[in-house]
This record gives structure tokens, C-alpha cells and sequence, in this order.
């Protein structure tokens, strides 16, 4: 509540409502004057931090409540789901947004859960539990304070028992919880990379993996009997009416521990900044891969050590988004079903295990620099065939200056590649490389001219 004020109007009249109290009444037991509780009613006045204690301390509830926005990812959250191509005629800004937020806030939390429920692809789809799962991540910035302590913790105890993590979870395993690590063929295992047998005491990796995976998913099993009650707490406390998608939320929040155990925050954020967040030495000095570095970087959002804010997305050939996470980014460009061709992003197939660095600008005037390299699926199916994906970063240009990778790129908004959310949702009208009209468009037809593209339209 310190680091911005808080206008919690709305909120604070429900509540004196409520309790059926007059403003008198409530500025009397809250110690303030009336005329000052009015104010505040209409968002006139921010609440203090004597305010806010007082609120709690008198009426018994939960400060978090006073902040009504965070639920929904506050403005940035709210940008997101209007950037969908259905509001795209309306053009709302980002201090409309903030109005509506500050002057009802339950009307915006309404539109935002009747959106989720629908999904992000178009109406009548019913619940969609990924978008549910990632709304709910988004709300916490991704950043899961306990869960990074208690694996910095840990990380701690396990570096002073062998300087191999692998081998000190592994001891860690079969001394606390009676499990051994065994590593099991390919035929044996076809269809798993991780199996706990109970009965054998024993926690089964397969062979495909690489080293780097062997140990996330030992990180993964040790975080599931160590902090399970943790994890299965967080997961329940987001009140997720779709059973999936809390599954998938928990699911998340155990890769977050394991992530943050084999990066533990505060020497991973002091790494991050002495080497310019170069992602190839991290991912050397930590013994991870790209994806699960790129999955890191979008949650250093401790209050009083922050990180850069990145963003994260992952693509297949085709262009299909399987993986998004916008951490304290705010980043626009994640919301679309797909991906600009005119992206390095997708361009990374072409030279596979290389990193492409990228300065972008949308049609908002937002600037981007992206960093984007090729990974492997974790292991393969039971006849060799692997999984390619494509995985990007990215943080706002202004940023930038301060990565080794964007040293002698740039940044100006006239050295920016112009880049939109995916032909179906981007209303440039001069794009040679378009492939669909737009969303939602009206098009126009005109039998003696060709333009750039067979789509004639008012673009922006």
C-alpha cells in the first residue's frame, strides 16, 4: 500500500452501508471528520496509511480489499482484455480505464468475470481454464513471495550439503522422505518423464531428459512433498469456481517453486544484474535452459529487490501461443491468438539455437526490445519425435540500455521493426505481409485498383 496511493471510494461507502452507519457515525469511530470520510467516498481523497489501519483494526477486514483493482490486474490487467479485437472500434484509453476502475470497481470486476468466464476466443465457448489459471497469475505479477522465501531457504541448506544441486536434492530425497532417484530407459518410460512410485520408494526420471530438466523436475518433486500445503493454500485461496483451472493454477505455482529453488531469487537478481541479464551465461552459471530462464525473469518482483519487468510467450511452427506470461510488464502484444509474422520471433525456426534480438514498436507507440531463440520440448514420445517451440522475451525499450544484448541495437522508435497483435486483430491497412482482414472490419471493394493487400479497409 506504500509504494502508490490507494482510492478505495466505493469500497469504503459499501462498507459503511453495510455496517448501517451514517458518515458521521463512521468518521467518528474511524477518528476522522466527516467532511474528510466524504471525500474519500468520492475518491476525492486517498487513504492513508492511519486510514487504512484504522479501516482494518475497526471493521475487520482484510486491507487487501481496499485495493479491489489488484484483482483484476489493476489498469494494465484491464488493458489486456480490452485489447480484444471486439472492443478494438472503441477505442478506450488507458485514463478511461482508470476512471472506471476508481469509480466502479464492480462493475469493471463484473465485465472482467463474465470476459474470463468466456474465454478470450469469442462468446458461447464456455469457461476457458488456461485463461482463468493466467488472469489469476496475473493478478500476482507473478511473483509468489512465500514460495520464493521458503526456496531461497532451502536452496541455502541444500548448497551447504554438496555443491552439486542435483545431488543434494537427491540426497535430500532419500534421507527425508525415503526416496530414491532412479533413471529409467525410454521403453520403459514412453510416456512419462516424471513417475513417484510409492510402492519402490522411488521417484523415476526418464532418460530423455536432459540434465538441466532432471534437475527442475527433482526441484518439482521436492517442492510437492515439502510445500504442498503451501501450494495447495495459494491454489484454494484464489476461490477458482473452475476445478481445471485451480488445478492448473496449482500446477503453476509448483513450477514456480521448483524454478525459484534452482534459481533462488536474491543470487539469481545480483546474477541478472552484473552480467546485463545476458541469458547465455545465466543460463551456464544456474544450469537451466532458455525456457525455464525466460519463465524466471518474469517474476523478480520482490518489493525492495524488483527486477526488470520481462514478459515471456512461447510458439510453435505454426504460431500457436502455448505459453504467455506478461509479469509486471504490461505488454499488450501477448493478448492476440497469435503472433506478426514481421516478428524475429517466429523467424527464430530459421536458425534454430541462435537468439534473435529485436527492437519493436506497436500501433500504440509502445516500444519493445525482444530477445527470441528455439527450444526443445522436454524429452520425446515413444518414437523419437521431439517438440520445437520458438520462446521470446521482452521488456519495454526504455528499459533496454540495460541488457548485454541490446548493446548496439536500436532503440529509437525509427530503428524499430513495426510489428501488430496478428493479422486478425491488427488494423494496419499498409501490411504487405497481411493474410486476413481484420476482425470486425468493414471491408471495401473497388474494381478498378489493387492495393498492397486484397483487404481494403480503414485502417489505422
Amino acid at each position: 500500500m506504500a509504494e502508490k496511493s490507494v482510492f478505495a471510494g466505493p469500497m469504503v461507502r459499501r462498507l459503511r452501508r453495510r455496517e448501517g452507519l451514517t458518515q458521521a457515525a463512521m468518521a467518528q469511530a474511524l477518528g476522522i471528520s466527516a467532511s474528510y470520510l466524504n471525500l474519500v467516498e468520492r475518491n476525492q481523497r486517498p487513504l492513508s496509511a492511519r486510514l487504512v489501519f484504522a479501516l482494518t483494526d475497526r471493521f475487520d477486514i482484510d486491507p487487501r480489499a481496499l485495493r479491489q483493482d489488484d484483482a483484476i490486474g489493476g489498469v494494465d490487467g484491464m488493458r489486456r482484455r480490452l485489447a480484444d479485437a471486439r472492443f478494438s472500434d472503441l477505442e478506450i484509453d488507458r485514463d478511461e480505464i482508470a476512471e472506471w476502475l476508481a469509480a466502479a470497481p464492480q462493475g469493471a470486476a463484473a465485465f472482467v468475470r463474465l470476459y474470463d468466464m468466456a474465454g478470450a476466443g469469442g462468446e458461447g465457448e464456455g469457461p476457458d481454464s488456461a485463461l482463468i489459471a493466467r488472469r489469476e497469475i496475473e493478478r500476482w505479477r507473478n511473483h509468489f513471495a512465500d514460495l520464493d522465501t521458503a526456496a531461497e531457504e532451502l536452496a541455502d541448506e541444500l548448497r551447504l550439503s554438496a555443491g552439486d544441486l542435483g545431488s543434494a536434492m537427491a540426497e535430500r530425497l532419500r534421507q527425508r522422505h525415503q526416496l530414491s532417484v532412479r533413471v529409467l530407459p525410454r521403453d520403459v518410460m514412453p510416456e512419462h518423464l516424471r513417475r513417484l512410485d510409492l510402492h519402490a520408494r522411488q521417484l523415476q526420471l526418464s532418460e530423455m531428459l536432459d540434465p538441466a530438466s532432471r534437475t527442475f523436475q527433482l526441484a518439482v518433486q521436492l517442492g510437492q512433498l515439502e510445500q504442498g500445503e503451501a501450494i495447495r493454500a495459494l491454489a484454494s485461496g484464489a476461490g477458482l469456481a473452475d476445478r481445471q483451472a485451480e488445478r492448473l493454477f496449482r500446477r503453476h505455482l509448483g513450477n514456480y517453486f521448483a524454478a525459484a529453488l534452482v534459481m533462488p531469487y536474491g543470487r539469481f537478481l545480483r546474477a541478472c544484474e552484473a552480467t546485463g541479464y545476458d541469458p547465455t551465461v545465466l543460463q551456464r552459471r544456474f544450469g537451466v535452459g532458455f525456457e525455464q530462464l525466460a519463465h524466471r525473469l518474469t517474476t523478480l518482483q520482490r518489493v525492495g529487490q524488483r527486477g526488470l519487468p520481462f514478459f515471456m510467450l512461447r510458439i510453435d511452427r505454426a504460431g500457436q501461443v502455448s505459453k504467455r506470461f506478461s509479469g509486471a510488464s504490461g505488454a499488450l502484444l501477448l493478448e492476440s491468438g497469435s503472433t506478426c509474422p514481421l516478428w524475429s520471433l517466429n523467424a527464430a525456426f530459421e536458425r534454430a539455437g541462435q537468439l534473435h534480438v529485436q527492437s519493436v514498436v506497436l500501433d500504440d507507440g509502445t516500444r519493445w526490445f525482444t530477445m527470441s531463440r528455439t527450444v526443445q520440448g522436454s524429452g520425446a514420445g515413444g518414437r523419437g519425435q521431439g517438440a520445437d517451440f520458438a520462446v521470446g522475451l521482452g521488456l519495454t525499450a526504455d528499459l533496454a540500455g540495460q541488457l548485454a544484448d541490446a548493446r548496439g541495437i536500436g532503440l529509437d522508435i525509427g530503428d524499430a521493426t513495426r510489428i501488430g497483435p496478428g493479422c486478425a486483430a491488427c488494423h494496419r491497412a499498409d501490411c504487405m505481409q497481411r493474410s486476413l482482414a481484420p476482425r470486425g472490419v468493414a471491408l471495401r471493394f473497388d474494381e478498378r485498383s489493387r492495393g498492397l493487400t486484397p483487404f481494403d479497409f480503414a485502417g489505422a
